[in-house]
């Protein structure tokens, strides 16, 4: 008897071990970058007035020079998802970068740009393109509202979804791992959540 009730306590420690590994910080997996209260912890390549201001991440000035800000993590990820809560104004050219060779320069050439620009000369790869990777056809519009992007990047294949419907589905192996990044360009761009999930 004693014997059973010794394998019976085993067992009920052991369950209560695996229940207290379960992530405790994150929900499912998911870390929040940035939400309503607190602007996270990123590294900066040029520089927007970034603050916090009614529950949201905003910047609507570049405080130096002419060439656009972002906001770089400080770490870098391979195979995900980020879900990401934006608002815009109509003249705000913004995106989110992902898989960047390094963080110290960001570009659509160094990264993916999930675009944020309404107004781009050439709307193909404007809000809801990968630029210069997948366009997007037609180009909605983000300016005026919240907005929420979902984008997945799993080995070669990413996706984006913007607002629930899908807006570029495409197979690219140029880059595979890197930070990700906020962009400031012009116009008001505000984040209110942005939250990513390692697969």
């Amino acid at each position: 008897m004693k014997r059973i009730f010794a394998i019976v306590a085993v067992a009920a420690v052991g369950v209560s071990a695996i229940v207290a590994i379960q992530p405790a910080s994150s929900q499912d997996g998911w870390v929040t970058l940035v939400d309503g209260t607190k602007m996270g912890d990123w590294d900066k390549v040029a520089d927007a007035n970034w603050t916090m201001k009614d529950g949201a991440l905003v910047a609507d000035k570049l405080t130096a020079g002419k060439d656009p800000a972002y906001l770089v993590s400080k770490k870098s990820y391979k195979d995900f998802q980020i879900k990401a809560e934006f608002w815009t104004d109509e003249d705000a050219n913004s995106g989110i970068f992902i898989r960047c060779k390094t963080a110290k320069v960001i570009d659509s050439k160094e990264c993916y740009e999930v675009n944020i620009f309404d107004k781009r000369p050439d709307p193909t790869y404007g809000t809801g393109a990968i630029v210069d990777v997948a366009k997007v056809n037609p180009m909605p519009k983000a300016a005026g509202k919240w907005n929420t992007y979902e984008i997945t990047a799993k080995g070669p294949k990413m996706t984006v979804i913007l607002n629930g419907q899908k807006t570029a589905d495409v197979e690219d192996g140029k880059l595979a791992s890197g930070p990700i990044a906020l962009q400031y360009g012009s116009g008001v761009v505000k984040f209110r959540k942005v939250q990513i999930k390692e697969l």
